[in-house]
């Protein structure tokens, strides 16, 4: 009993020495934040090479033992790989953070520029301040304190960070997953976007569709002699909206579970109706084109869909179904442009329930563990690798429009989360 409470003792004391260490670097976070901002990481087309040589330069300087080496599968998309080894053989944990950022869109609807990596009122301002180089200020901070520290953990710790997440990875993360040995790992850890007191371990599967209709063409005044392909889309997109939301979910009991017990939590960032949505399969046709004068009947249409699918549906259920409902319409074809799986980690494995621990001590209050409605590069190491992968990140204001902004304060607890998680998964 003596051991257990001294060691209790020493485990609180070093977790009060890493939090303090944290937040004395919290300016140091903060400008490193702000100049990730002012770089701009645009996709398209992805141009990463300006942040991952300053990344490099940084690093280097901070972490002086650092192994930094670059990767790019094509120009001009720049992915690198850190890592920090303990000298000690032990368990490998991966950091992974995308470097490039949604398109800042109109500058006009900015307060500042959207690369003026501004710091007011508590928060930092700029296209990518919160998805996601916020997050990478957070995991590199932890791991410049874990660094000083080696005597404390075993094994490795691994940052990877990539270009082309917001065009779903095939030239960033996926291209490391295949070619270099140590981006992958025991476990990982993801920084994007959420909220720190919604953990994710697992998200939906996608399918992109585009569908194509053919008719006949013809005088608007004569319909007896054409043949709309409008009309025909109309029909197609009309059953898959209505039957493929009907389709038959087999959610396995504790990914269901998971995703009900954490329901209230999770909703109060993520807006009520998230919990429903996590269940079933959804479809938002987003674009559509047809004809070419009100006054001629359309010789062609098309429309493309975002389908997005529940653990225990597939995109094979569904590409079956649509099938079976175009079979029923002359004149519709349908193409697949993108698709993966609705994929997850065991949320029992030993990561989440250290992942949770800390961050119920940093934040003091209760945090669930769920399921994420949108895509990440987690998904790439559970597909790609099945390494257990958990989402853990900042909340995102002003998600993908004008005046995206991120928390200081709650970047030191992600940062704290970060280090204490990866403490107690490598000791």
């Amino acid at each position: 009993m003596r051991f257990s409470i001294k060691a209790g003792r020493k485990v609180m004391e070093i977790t009060e020495v890493l939090n303090k260490e944290i937040e004395e670097l919290k300016e140091d976070m903060v400008q490193l934040c702000a100049e990730l901002v002012k770089i701009p990481s645009e996709t398209p087309p992805s141009d990463t090479k300006r942040m991952a040589e300053f990344l490099k330069e940084y690093i280097a300087q901070k972490i002086t033992d650092a192994d930094i080496t670059f990767h790019m599968k094509e120009e001009p998309v720049q992915s690198m790989v850190v890592r920090i080894n303990s000298g000690k053989p032990g368990k490998r944990l991966v950091f992974n953070g995308h470097l490039d950022t949604y398109p800042a869109g109109d500058h006009s609807l900015w307060t500042e520029s959207p690369w003026s990596g501004s710091v007011r009122d508590g928060y930092i301002w700029g296209r990518g301040s919160s998805d996601m180089k916020g997050g990478i200020a957070c995991f590199i901070t932890a791991v410049r304190i874990l660094a000083k520290h080696k005597d404390l953990w075993n094994g490795e710790i691994v940052l990877t960070m990539a270009g082309d997440e917001e065009a779903m990875s095939d030239r960033g993360t996926q291209y490391l997953l295949d070619t270099v040995e140590e981006a992958s790992g025991d476990a990982m850890i993801c920084a994007d976007v959420g909220a720190p007191d919604s953990l994710r371990f697992g998200q939906k599967g996608l399918l992109w569709i585009r569908l194509d209709a053919l008719g006949k063409s013809a005088h608007g005044a004569h319909l007896h002699k054409g043949i709309s392909a409008i009309n025909r889309l109309i029909e197609a997109i009309r059953r898959i909206n209505t039957e493929i939301p009907e389709l038959p979910v087999h959610m396995p009991e504790n990914v269901r579970d998971a995703i009900l017990k954490s329901a209230e939590i999770s909703e109060r960032g993520a807006g009520p109706g998230e919990t429903e949505i996590l269940q079933k399969i959804t479809v938002n046709f987003g674009t559509i084109q047809g004809g070419i004068s009100p006054n001629l009947v359309p010789a062609s249409a098309s429309a493309e869909a975002d389908i997005r699918i529940p653990a225990g549906a597939t995109t094979t259920e569904i590409l079956q179904k649509i099938e079976e409902i175009l079979a029923d319409i002359e004149g519709v074809t349908c193409m697949v442009t993108r698709s993966y799986e609705a994929n997850w980690s065991d949320p029992e494995d030993i990561l989440f329930r250290i992942v949770r621990e800390k961050s119920e001590k940093v934040l003091n209050k209760e945090v669930v563990v769920t399921f994420r409605v949108g895509a990440s590069d987690a998904r790439l190491y559970r597909l790609s690798k099945g390494i257990p992968t958990i989402n853990c990140g900042l909340t995102p204001y002003g998600l993908g429009g004008p005046d995206e902004h991120v928390s200081i304060e709650e970047m030191v607890k992600i940062a704290q989360i970060h280090a204490l998680s990866a403490l107690e998964f490598l000791s």
